[in-house]
């Protein structure tokens, strides 16, 4: 599948590969001109120290409406949406029965009739399926998937850019609105909500799918104009790492929950009911046997995704989820499901083709969060 951009990214000579099913950017080598060589690194610092501009349209959408939206929505995610009011947004997770996570996704409330849901591209259509097969007759699911582009702009210089685009917002992080942008009407409306997936400030930007390439090109023109740049989804994974937020597939799955991907903060086990809230309340009653955790590396081993986490001993205590090398911390990082009894200041080591890589357990983030 293809994103609204698509085009757009095979001009500008992106490296492309297959995410979730659609053609996406992973890097754009040559930058956005002479003067601004792209790729990971380069689209990596970019976001940190100044502003980078993703297209992250394949991600899924889907709408449930009807009178007690709201409710039913709520009798099925892990989080509690009566947390939040109309007008903001919230992380979520669908729950199997067994406590295995179908997805992880963000909530926008719109109205208590009116609810949005941003799932994981390869997973919106399971996510669609199951919301589908509970409705009551009075409640309509759609899968709005190429309804709506996605764009995310992230970093310190971000809202300067949405001012010179004439969007004065004062939105709290995880709050969105509904808009045109001054001066291109002709666009229709936009849902802009400070969300994003870095760690910087930011907004994620959702114009209908016909108009995302008319609204790309501006933002590229503005962030261009400050010294920034057109990211692809490598750096996206990268500065994600180093945040420590869970990749779907990675740190979360059917066989990961949400306790052991310490993700426990955003499961509600005092609502009535939720799918999978049985399994995972007894699972916190006799404790997780294998937990998330953040490796800081302390050698030149740069971890991946499968590597084996190992203690003074040389047992097994776990596996990468997922592994980096951080360009901003200039070493590598990884998020690995241990042995709980490992916890911050807790040496380990990991097994990085057949070396040993020396590295510690410590807190989340790795590098300090900005999304405020």
């Amino acid at each position: 599948m293809k994103s609204p951009l698509y085009d757009w990214h095979v001009a500008a000579d992106a490296k492309l590969a297959d995410f979730g099913g659609w053609d996406m950017p992973i890097e754009y080598s040559k930058g956005i001109s002479p003067d601004f060589p792209g790729g990971v690194l380069a689209e990596h610092l970019a976001v940190r120290e100044r502003v980078g501009l993703f297209d992250v349209s394949h991600l899924g959408k889907m709408s449930v409406k009807g009178a007690g939206a709201r409710d039913f929505v709520n009798s099925i995610l892990t989080n509690d949406l009566a947390k939040i009011s109309n007008g903001s947004a919230q992380y979520n997770l669908l729950c199997n029965p067994q406590g295995g996570v179908i997805d992880d996704l963000i909530v926008y409330q719109i109205a208590e009739d009116d609810i949005f849901i941003i799932p994981n591209a390869a997973n919106c259509a399971d996510v669609v399926a199951v919301f589908a097969a509970k409705a009551p007759t009075t409640i309509e699911v759609k899968n709005l998937h190429e309804s709506y582009g996605v764009l995310a702009i992230q970093g310190p210089l971000t809202h300067s850019v949405m001012t010179k685009l004439g969007l004065h917002l004062e939105l709290d992080y995880m709050a969105f609105t509904k808009l045109r942008i001054p001066g291109h009407e002709s666009l229709g409306e936009v849902i802009i909500c400070r969300t994003g997936y870095t760690g910087e400030a930011g907004y994620e930007l959702l114009p209908q799918w016909g108009a995302a390439l008319d609204l790309w090109k501006i933002l590229v023109a503005q962030v261009s104009a400050v010294g920034g740049r057109v990211c692809g989804l490598g750096s996206r994974d990268t500065l994600r790492t180093e945040m420590g937020y869970p990749l779907h597939g990675h740190e979360l799955s059917l066989d990961i929950s949400p306790l052991q991907a310490s993700a426990g903060w955003a499961v509600a086990l005092d609502k009535v009911n939720f799918e999978g809230k049985n399994a995972l309340a007894a699972e916190k009653q006799v404790g997780v046997k294998r937990i998330s955790r953040p490796l800081l590396c302390s050698d030149r081993g740069i971890p991946r995704a499968g590597m084996s986490v190992l203690n003074s001993d040389g047992e097994v205590i776990g596996e990468v989820t997922s592994g980096t090398f951080s360009p901003t911390l200039k070493t590598g990082i990884a998020l690995a499901l241990i042995n709980p009894e490992y916890k911050v200041g807790s040496e380990v080591t990991i097994d990085v083709r057949g070396r040993a890589s020396t590295a510690t357990v410590v807190k989340l983030p790795f590098v300090e969060s900005r999304v405020r």
